[in-house]
C-alpha cells in the first residue's frame, strides 16, 4: 500500500495525471488532511496590532501537498491561524514578480509614496485560504486574491503578497458567514528569495523523489504549528 501511495504521489507532482482535452479550469482546494512534507520556516513580517505602528517579524511554516500540488504558508495573525496555499501557476507568477521587484530594486525605481498601486504592481494570482480560530472552531476556507506588490515600511522597502480579504459561507448553515480582513505580508529580498527557491517545482519534486526514496511514510498528516517570534526586523537600505 505504501508503494502505491508513494508512486501516486510522484505521478501527481510530474503532472502525470493530467487529463488530455480537458477545456474546463478546475477550483483550486487542498486538505488539510492530505498527505504532506515539511520544507521548513522562513521569516517574514507582518503590520503590529492596531493601534501598534510599525511590522513584526514572524514565522511562516512551510509545507508541500504533493497531490494537490500546493505550497502551504501557515502563520498566525490577530490570534488566528491562516493556511495560505499556492499552486503552480500562482508560484510560477510569484518566481516572475520578484525578479522584475529585484530589477526596479536595483534601478531605483520604486517609488516610497507606494499605495495601493505599488501592492499590485506586479500583478496578482488566486490562492486558497483556511483561517480558524483554534482546532475548536469552525475551519472557514475560500478562495482568496492575493496582490504581489512592493510597500515601504520604515523607509525601508519590501516585497509584498498582499492577501486580500476572503469569505466563507458555511453550506450547513447560510446564515453562518466567516470573512477575513485583508493581511499583507513583507519580505526582505533575502527572505522572498528563500521563499522562491520553496516555490520552484524542480525543488519540490526532488522533495517527493528524496521522500520516496528514503522510504519514509507519506501518511504524515497536519500538525498544528504556533510559532510566532518577537525580534528585531533587519531593514533594508534603499
Amino acid at each position: 500500500m505504501k508503494k502505491i501511495f508513494i508512486i501516486l504521489i510522484i505521478s501527481v507532482a510530474l503532472g502525470a495525471c493530467t487529463t488530455a482535452g480537458r477545456t474546463e479550469k478546475e477550483e483550486f482546494t487542498v486538505r488539510l488532511d492530505s498527505p504532506q512534507i515539511s520544507i521548513g520556516e522562513i521569516d517574514a513580517q507582518l503590520d503590529k496590532t492596531f493601534p501598534l505602528p510599525g511590522i513584526k517579524k514572524i514565522s511562516v511554516t512551510m509545507s508541500y501537498f504533493p497531490r494537490e500540488d500546493a505550497v502551504c504558508l501557515q502563520y498566525r495573525a490577530d490570534m488566528m491561524s491562516y493556511y495560505q496555499f499556492w499552486n503552480r501557476s500562482g508560484r510560477t507568477a510569484f518566481i516572475k514578480a520578484l525578479k522584475e521587484y529585484k530589477e526596479d530594486y536595483a534601478a531605483r525605481n520604486l517609488d516610497n509614496r507606494g499605495g495601493s498601486r505599488a501592492k499590485r504592481k506586479y500583478g496578482n494570482t488566486e490562492g486558497y485560504l483556511i483561517w480558524q480560530l483554534s482546532s475548536f472552531t469552525t475551519q472557514a476556507k475560500a478562495g482568496v486574491n492575493i496582490e504581489i506588490g512592493y510597500s515601504f515600511r520604515e523607509n525601508s522597502p519590501y516585497f509584498t503578497l498582499n492577501q486580500r480579504e476572503a469569505l466563507f459561507i458555511n453550506p450547513l448553515s447560510e446564515k453562518e458567514h466567516i470573512n477575513t480582513s485583508q493581511i499583507p505580508m513583507y519580505f526582505t529580498r533575502a527572505q522572498a528569495d528563500e521563499l522562491a527557491v520553496f516555490f520552484d517545482q524542480e525543488f519540490l519534486q526532488g522533495l517527493v523523489f528524496v521522500r520516496a526514496n528514503d522510504s519514509i511514510g507519506t501518511e504524515d498528516y497536519y500538525n498544528e504549528n504556533e510559532i510566532q517570534t518577537e525580534s528585531d526586523i533587519q531593514t533594508e537600505e534603499y
